[in-house]
Formats: structure tokens, sequence, C-alpha cells
């Protein structure tokens, strides 16, 4: 005989409605904290939406962070982040990331900026972060000498990193209000109401961490979000799919119980699914590098908090709205017309 590998018994009977209240706690409690960090410790935005410059080198000779600031620094160009990038491979510095504050110049140094980067198209405020981008190369070639590569250079004036900022809050809502209407149709709009608070309470828990962290929130992290949305809303609809199969099967059965089957039935391919994600989710964060690391970060946490609110929040929620228990005067009129 074969032997299988199972994370998930089968026949698992396990009383999740019978723990919600103390879910729903939690995640109350939970709910309360992340929006409170949100609002007073706010999310460290990243360059993409902050606008600033941000450039990437390496170099033959092993590379000193601590030179490498100060040489920025005397440059007078605002607060400074110097970020080493180790190669996975080898633990040694590999290349350092130089990040600088968004650039705001005065009347008094537009005329400097002007001269240096023309572009009739932008104002001397965007003008400002081509300029710095200038100067901070020159510095560092004047520190680092031959043997140092430009690897990348980002630039991001406040213009566009406003847009980009009211873009993907846009995409966020968007996808959430077309996932609400999607279970809607598909379902029910208890089903609906209940999918949609738990998206809500994943992407709010996600941001929460991001904002006692203070990890860099930029443009691949709302990426991480939208995926999160769609990874927590596929979870959710295989329970609510079963949910609803079984309401037709067990027409008298309680719907608390109703609810533990359909949460056991999937229990297997809901666990499955997010042990296998999270595995190359945490190979990708440990060897994926600086770039991908927050990305990373934030779709191990949403595969954690997904799989928690589509057993914890969506299915128990349909406790406390209530949900249509019949569908069979609807098969027989949908019969019937035909």
């Amino acid at each position: 005989n074969i032997m299988y590998f199972k994370l998930v018994p089968d026949q698992t009977e396990i009383p999740f409605t019978r723990w919600r209240m103390m879910a729903f706690l939690m995640s109350a409690l939970l709910l309360v904290a992340s929006v409170f960090l949100v609002v007073t410790r706010g999310l460290n935005l990243g360059i993409d939406f902050r606008g600033g410059v941000e450039i990437e080198l390496s170099d033959n000779e092993p590379l000193n962070t601590g030179e490498i600031r100060a040489a920025v620094l005397d440059l007078a160009l605002g607060d400074v982040k110097v970020q080493g990038v180790k190669d996975p491979a080898t633990g040694a510095l590999s290349s350092v990331i130089v990040t600088l504050e968004q650039q705001v110049v005065d009347d008094s140094a537009a005329s400097e900026v002007a001269e240096q980067v023309v572009d009739p198209t932008k104002d001397a405020n965007e003008s400002a972060h081509g300029f710095a981008a200038v100067k901070v190369k020159q510095a560092l070639s004047e520190l680092l000498g031959d043997g140092h590569e430009l690897l990348r250079q980002d630039v991001v004036g406040p213009t566009v990193s406003g847009e980009l900022l009211r873009g993907g809050i846009t995409a966020v809502v968007l996808a959430i209000g077309m996932m609400l209407l999607y279970i809607w149709f598909r379902f029910e709009w208890q089903f609906s109401l209940g999918a949609i608070l738990a998206l809500a309470h994943d992407v709010t828990l996600t941001l929460g961490v991001f904002a006692l962290t203070q990890i860099d929130f930029n443009l691949p992290i709302i990426a991480a979000i939208l995926t999160i949305v769609g990874y927590s809303m596929n979870d959710t609809v295989v329970v609510y799919d079963r949910v609803r199969e079984n309401l037709r099967k067990f027409k008298k059965r309680d719907l608390g119980e109703v609810l533990d089957l359909s949460i056991n039935d999937t229990l297997s391919r809901t666990m499955m699914t997010s042990v296998t994600t999270l595995l190359v989710l945490v190979i990708l964060y440990f060897f994926g590098g600086t770039v991908l690391s927050g990305f990373t970060f934030a779709m191990i946490l949403g595969v954690l908090v997904g799989t928690y609110s589509s057993i914890f929040v969506a299915s128990p929620l349909l406790l406390a709205i209530g949900v249509k228990r019949d569908w069979s005067k609807n098969e027989v009129a949908t019969t019937a017309e035909a």
C-alpha cells in the first residue's frame, strides 16, 4: 500500500462556529489596533508614492555604507537612507541602495536646477529629483572611483507619485467592489456581504502590520494587496460553494452545523493551498533579494490572514447575517420556465 502525506485527516469534525465569538473579538481588537496604527504612525510610503531619488550601485571593492551615507549627506539634499543588499549565496554585501527624500527647491535654487536639468514640461520641484540624482552619482563616482557600476536609478516627481498613490487606492477599491458584485450574482447578497467584510478585514490587518513595522509601502505592495484580495476571495468562494451545496442537501439541519460541515469538507484543500503557497513565498522572501522582500512579506501575511478569515470570519458571519435556506423554489421556477 502507498502511504500519502496528509496535512488534514479525512472526515474532520472541528466545531469552528463554536469559536466564532472568540474569533470575532480577536479580529475586532486587531482591526482597531490596525486602524489606530495607520492613523497615528502612518504608512512608510516608498519612493513610488512620495517622490524622490533611488539609486542602486555595486563596486569591485567591498562597499562601506557609512562612507556612502556621509558622502551623500554632504550634498545637503535632505534625509538620506542607505541600505546594503546582500548576496543570498555568499552573504556578502553585493550592492547598496541610496534613497533620497522628495526634493523641494525654493526660488533661489530653481535657477541652478534649471541649468542642470532642462525640461520645460516639468516644474522646479520635479526637475530637482533629476538634479539630485546627478549630484549623488557625481559624489559616489568620486568616492568609489571607476570600479563601481550603476545598477538602476529611479526618479519619481511629486506629481507622478501623487497619481500613483491615487491609482493604487482606486485599484484596491475597484477590486473589492467588483468582488462584491461577483459574489452577489454568484450566490446571494448575504454571501456577498460576508465576503466583502472578510476582504476588508484582510486588507486592514495587512495595512496595520505595515504601519507597525514601517516597511516601505510602494507599488509592489499594492500589487501584493490586490493578489491578497484575489487569494482570499478564492478561498472564501470555495467554502461558500460548499455551504450552498450543503444548505440544499441538509435543509433541516442547524445553520451552524451546516457551516461546520462545509468548512471541514474544504479544510484539506484550503490548508494544502495555503501551505504550498507559503513554502514558495518563504523561499522567495529569504532568497529573492531586497527588491522582492516587501512584496513577499505582504503576500505571506496575506495568505495567513486570508486563510484565517475564510474559516473564522467569512463563514461564521453568515450566522450573524442569516442566509437563504431553500433554493428549491427558484429551481422549480427555472424548470417551469424552460
